[in-house]
């Protein structure tokens, strides 16, 4: 797949107008080359269509990394066409592509600062301020701090009205099976964004919240696999920033901030065990864009807390279903990859640990640690205790009736390449996370994640702070897959013929 001719930027320009333009079914004269991609709301599924058509024109598949560093349809196919004369496209890239200093990028705002005087903690907050009650994590919190508080919970959401909004957080409760009618009046929506300054509300209505509110979670983040760092910052780190604002306006109100293990992804802790309360000021090596914003957005929390800001940072990995229901996330990257190793009919051949933690184990480690008052200040970390190879997944999918095998990973990755080429196996839009070669080994992100590279994350003090509150995390065994499995059979999600 060589490509025969080089092409001008204005060749290439009208060919990513017109793809575009057939992408986002629009006119092509509705498309301005000027104009930012962003600006067209593009998802990942749609960036790589459009990486794919660009790599069928040039003969080669440029980084949909690109699409960020060159924001513009001007922009990127004056770059397309310079990569198209190169021989050794990676190298031109990884040449071309901007150095972030992470340490850099983690500067909270100095007017962020708490109010003076000693804070005690509220030991039954009666309004809860919670962002990320539209996702799967934030779904559960709400339940949980439902069920053990008294407050009411008023929900950051994106709606046009405050009944959209209600409906909104109502159906994401249902969608995963955990919501009841009492919950009604407690569930209060706030109208904003966190991608906006003042979370998108006016002056006059930031101050109010901030003045009713006597508590704060933080669990929402944009989520991708694909984006770059700069794509996901405004939310990821400047709506951080909004929240710890909000936290210290009027009165103080403690942050309870659900971070990521992926805070301790740089290389400089590979092979090492990392606790709860050990320092991370370690990033080159972080190449993941989400990994990235989460390292600076803890930073800014940390930054808020040595400011007197009372924090609590839980750091969960990826997080798995409920234990209990079987019920999912179909979007997440652990179901995304087991489908679309199905689909492949085989699995990378990898020395890589399941590590995710139940949704609802999850959801109420965090709820009973913010209640503690000996958990001000600390950090813990959601980590399944007892993690289980990959091929022992693999073994479970076997015993199911899934005729599946492990191929070497190099071999995997050229099936990914020649097999993968649409968007009906949903490893196809995540393809440049697992294709996209980093670092000066050239290696990419399953890599680098690879266990002898990655950290032992230690929950051990997390799991002592848990003692005797009944709270425990569900081992992976059999029992714990064949509830999960259950529920994605069931659902149509995996189709079992």
């Amino acid at each position: 797949m060589t490509a025969k001719q080089f092409y001008s930027a204005e060749d290439i320009q009208a060919y990513l107008v017109s793809n575009l333009a057939e992408i986002l079914k629009l006119s092509s004269n509705e498309i301005d080359a000027t104009e930012s991609l962003e600006s067209y709301g593009l998802n990942s599924a749609q960036a790589m269509i459009l990486v794919g058509k660009v790599e069928k024109l040039l003969g080669f598949q440029p980084s949909p990394v690109l699409l960020w560093h060159y924001p513009t349809i001007a922009a990127l196919s004056e770059r397309l066409a310079e990569e198209s004369e190169v021989k050794d496209t990676k190298v031109s890239h990884k040449a071309t592509t901007p150095v972030l200093d992470l340490n850099a990028e983690a500067v909270l705002d100095p007017s962020i600062r708490p109010p003076s005087g000693n804070y005690e903690l509220i030991p039954d907050p009666r309004r809860i301020f919670l962002t990320g009650g539209t996702g799967f994590l934030g779904a559960f919190i709400i339940k949980e701090l439902l069920d053990k508080t008294n407050a009411d919970i008023y929900c950051l959401v994106r709606a046009e009205n405050p009944e959209a909004g209600s409906t909104k957080l109502k159906q994401n409760l249902q969608l995963y099976s955990i919501w009841e009618e009492q919950y009604n009046t407690r569930i209060i929506p706030v109208l904003g964004d966190l991608s906006l300054p003042l979370l998108g509300l006016s002056p006059e209505g930031f101050q109010m919240l901030a003045a009713n509110i006597d508590i704060i979670y933080h669990s929402a983040a944009m989520l991708n696999y694909v984006f770059p760092y700069q794509a996901l910052k405004t939310a990821n780190v400047l709506g951080t920033q909004e929240i710890l604002r909000l936290a210290t306006q009027i009165k103080v109100k403690p942050v309870h901030y659900v971070s990521s293990v992926a805070v301790f992804e740089s290389t400089a802790y590979a092979g090492k065990v990392v606790k709860e309360d050990d320092k991370f000021q370690h990033w080159n090596g972080i190449f993941l864009g989400y990994s990235q914003t989460k390292w600076v957005a803890e930073k800014l929390v940390k930054i808020a807390g040595d400011r007197g800001l009372p924090i609590t940072i839980h750091r969960p990995p990826l997080i798995a279903g409920d234990s209990r229901t079987g019920i999912s996330n179909t979007h997440d990257f652990i179901n995304l990859m087991a489908k679309g190793c199905l689909q492949m009919g085989c699995f990378p051949n990898i020395d890589y640990m399941l590590d995710m933690s139940p949704v609802d184990y999850v959801s109420q480690a965090i709820v009973y640690l913010s209640l503690q008052k000996s958990s001000k200040g600390k950090a813990f970390h959601l980590q399944h205790p007892e993690p289980a190879p990959l091929s022992k997944l693999v073994d479970w999918l076997r015993l199911f009736g899934f005729p599946i095998q492990m191929i070497p990973y190099e071999q995997w990755q050229s099936k990914l390449v020649t097999d993968v080429t649409s968007a009906e196996n949903p490893l196809y839009t995540l393809r440049p996370f697992l294709l996209e070669r980093w670092s000066k080994e050239q290696l990419t992100i399953p890599d680098l994640y690879a266990q002898a590279r990655r950290p032992h994350v230690s929950c051990q003090a997390t799991l002592d702070a848990l003692a005797g509150s009944s709270i425990a995390c569900p081992p992976i065994d059999s029992q714990l897959f064949m509830t999960y499995a259950s529920y994605l059979i069931s659902s149509g999600f995996i189709n079992v013929a």
